[in-house]
């Protein structure tokens, strides 16, 4: 199979090694080796330019992520700083060091609490899919240790994401995670997206269709057995699957059937955590009290990697029981913790204090949510917009009145985007052509009409590109 660059791209150039070497994430291949990389070289505040020049917009915060923008010197600072005085150690077999220490006491105080009071303990790792794959592992753990070993059953939600790896992947309902993969593996199920646009019957309200998501979850679980069921995962906003946003009383509803059938709720903050939603956490805005939390994505601004789960006390007195009991807690990551990436997190939650960013994202959020809702809500492209806090977006159709969506083929929010980038902005399209926003949460007023208009263009754009095709 051909591994040659794209034709215009000089033999020995970056974009033709891009396409030599590297294996894309999230990504055609075929594709990819005809149109070679967009290769992005320096950054600054909410901009990125590219290896020509030319500026962009971050509308996506990378992925979710940079919440504090590019180029912030304090970050930049805490990592040098730690890497000259300790640019390593573990956390295996009872060492430690100050910055992991610190960070998870931070954590700790700040975390959605539990019905157990705050969350107890954290373990760390590298991404959120790591954290997420930790997360089951410590579920299936504690259920073992209390003497419940065929409690193992995890429920997560058709479009939810919850990451890559093989049990996080599974845990994301999303076709192309599972495809050829081989994915799910045994003993993780899914229950019904709560997208009213899409999903609700005809005149049905959202109140009365989150109160049919609740029903479907209970007679799942009691299909099942409760016995066997251990816990449910879900996003407060579901990010990469569309952008959802949960109906009113959804995870109210929700929340008494995992209560019923002593169920654990496992709240997914990597993208909503830190500030996304307008509040610190997205359990604070959608009342959800979990028993387990991960993060990842702002915790560090995305400056370097690291993730951590949020566990309450009494899952993780289980797990320390147990572990002396085995003798070990058998689980862990060589970069655990790792301090520099502790540190650099422990500086992007100053900030996030000192600057009263929270406060920022809910003074500049209705300008985004009412400039995406105002510009676009009647665009002969668009059948809805959705969103909160600083997150949202903006739902590609074929038809308005039927909702019908496009052929999957046609690749609608894909070549929006690549319009977008036209007119300077990064956006994100997403399965089932929606066309998603998640700025740095630093954005200004002034930067949310840039991003507004030029997405405006790329949409119009978009519009002239399908009357063309079908003419």
């Amino acid at each position: 199979m051909s591994t040659d660059a794209p034709a215009d791209a000089p033999g020995n150039s970056p974009a033709a090694k891009d396409v030599r070497y590297l294996l894309h994430p999230y990504t055609n291949g075929v594709k990819h080796r005809d149109r070679g990389p967009l290769i992005m070289q320096k950054g600054g505040g909410c901009w990125v330019t590219d290896d020509s020049g030319k500026r962009y917009l971050e509308g996506m915060a990378g992925l979710w992520c940079t919440s504090l923008g590019f180029g912030e010197e304090r970050l930049i600072e805490a990592a040098a700083h730690q890497m000259r005085q300790l640019p390593y150690y573990h956390l295996f077999a009872h060492k430690s060091h100050d910055p992991a220490i610190e960070l998870a006491e931070r954590l700790c105080a700040m975390s959605p609490p539990s019905h157990d009071g705050p969350m107890d303990k954290v373990f760390f790792a590298n991404s959120g899919s790591e954290a997420n794959d930790t997360a089951i592992k410590l579920i299936w753990y504690y259920n073992n240790a209390i003497g419940r070993p065929e409690k193992k059953k995890i429920i997560a939600r058709i479009k939810g994401y919850h990451g890559v790896t093989v049990a996080s992947a599974s845990l994301t309902g999303l076709p192309a995670n599972h495809k050829d993969f081989d994915l799910p593996i045994a003993n993780i199920l899914h229950t019904g997206c709560p997208h009213h646009y899409f999903e609700a019957h005809e005149g049905e309200s959202e109140e009365d269709f989150a109160t049919r998501r609740a029903e479907e979850l209970d007679q799942m679980i009691q299909e099942e057995g409760p016995e066997t069921v251990a816990a449910f995962f879900a996003e407060p906003v579901m990010g990469a699957g569309g952008v959802i946003v949960p109906p009113p009383t959804y995870f109210e509803k929700i929340q008494k059937v995992l209560q019923k059938h002593d169920v654990l709720f496992v709240a997914d903050e990597v993208i909503c955590g830190f500030g996304r939603t307008g509040e610190m956490f997205g359990c604070e805005t959608y009342g959800i009290v979990p028993d387990m939390v991960s993060v990842a994505k702002a915790l560090s601004s995305a400056y370097l990697p690291i993730s951590a789960v949020m566990a309450n006390k009494t899952i993780s007195d289980a797990v320390i029981d147990n572990s002396g009991k085995i003798g070990t807690f058998g689980h862990g990551y060589t970069y655990s913790g790792h301090p520099a990436a502790a540190a650099v997190a422990l500086e992007t939650l100053k900030i996030y204090e000192e600057r009263d960013v929270i406060s920022h994202v809910k003074q500049v959020a209705p300008r985004l949510q009412a400039g995406l809702r105002e510009r676009f809500a009647g665009h002969p492209l668009v059948g809805e917009v959705r969103g909160v806090g600083l997150i949202g977006a903006v739902q590609l159709v074929a038809d308005k009145a039927a909702k019908t969506p496009f052929e999957a083929s046609q690749g609608v929010a894909l070549k929006c985007a690549d319009l977008a980038h036209d007119h300077g902005l990064v956006v994100r399209p997403l399965p089932g052509d929606a066309v998603a926003f998640s700025p740095p949460l630093v954005i200004s007023e002034e930067e949310i009409d840039q991003l507004l208009e030029r997405f405006g263009r790329a949409l119009d754009d978009t519009a002239a590109w399908l009357s063309q095709a079908a003419a």
